[in-house]
């Protein structure tokens, strides 16, 4: 595939969903789980994952730069981007995945001009896939039927807010008198930007450290699905922060 593209949400959807089948048979087996420089875990799931991945995408659009997490782990970032290139998180939620939990996902998101354009995110455990097509978000299930995938107005007085597993209470009231939320639910990786785009929950606070490649997939369906994700001040929240090693700080996703 030659010159821009921008709409190759579902030849992402359908890559993701190819390395979870790779690394899903690897989930809630006796896996060896090493510790990266940033003392995160990364396993064979991790490295399987973004070899296919990697693959893949340099067959499909080998004009467009990758950015992915073990690459980066290991070789480190580039100084600088083009207008356009993919992040790939293989397994978001790498936590999750070895104490068996099955809500870890994995990521492609395009980039364009510093906005999320395209992306795929798919749950393999589940069998659940949210990706981007025509500038909508769609939802699959594996066996099932696709449809689209639309964020839900406010509800008040029943908002669901998404939030870490470690999370400590006095922070978790902190977010709830900023941001008005009824309903604090745990979860782990970037399936909180898809259950909000899929109208199941309300909004996804984030005041802790995370990588471009952690959020680009998620937030690149929310948009689609009609919602957002801004920085603390209500800024656009943008990537290919090079010069921070692709490093995000604090943002909030939000539904309708």
């Amino acid at each position: 595939m030659s010159g821009p593209v921008s709409d190759v949400g579902a030849i992402l959807a359908d890559i993701c969903e190819e390395a979870g089948r790779l690394i899903l048979p690897i989930w809630k087996t006796a896996m060896t789980v090493h510790t990266k420089s940033d003392d995160s875990p990364v396993t064979e799931a991790d490295r399987k994952g973004e070899a296919l991945i990697l693959e893949r995408l340099a067959a499909r659009f080998p004009g467009i730069h990758v950015i992915s997490e073990e690459d980066a782990s290991e070789f480190g970032t580039p100084d600088a981007i083009g207008r356009q290139f993919f992040l790939v998180d293989p397994v978001d939620g790498t936590k999750a995945f070895v104490r068996g939990d099955p809500n870890f996902t994995v990521n492609i998101g395009l980039i364009e001009d510093g906005v999320p354009v395209a992306g795929a995110v798919v749950a393999p455990a589940t069998g659940e896939t949210w990706f981007t097509r025509g500038g909508q978000a769609f939802k699959r299930t594996e066996g099932g039927a696709e449809r689209p995938a639309r964020v839900r107005e406010w509800p008040q007085g029943e908002a669901v807010a998404l939030v870490s597993h470690t999370m400590k209470p006095e922070t978790l009231q902190a977010l709830a008198d900023r941001y008005g939320f009824d309903t604090p639910k745990p979860m782990d990786s970037s399936i909180k930007f898809c259950r909000i785009a899929e109208g199941s929950a309300d909004l996804y606070p984030r005041h802790g450290p995370t990588m471009e490649w952690d959020v680009a997939a998620g937030h690149a369906v929310l948009i689609a699905a009609g919602g957002r994700v801004e920085t603390e001040d209500g800024a656009p929240f943008l990537y290919g922060k090079a010069d921070k090693g692709f490093r995000n700080g604090h943002f909030v996703a939000r539904g309708g």
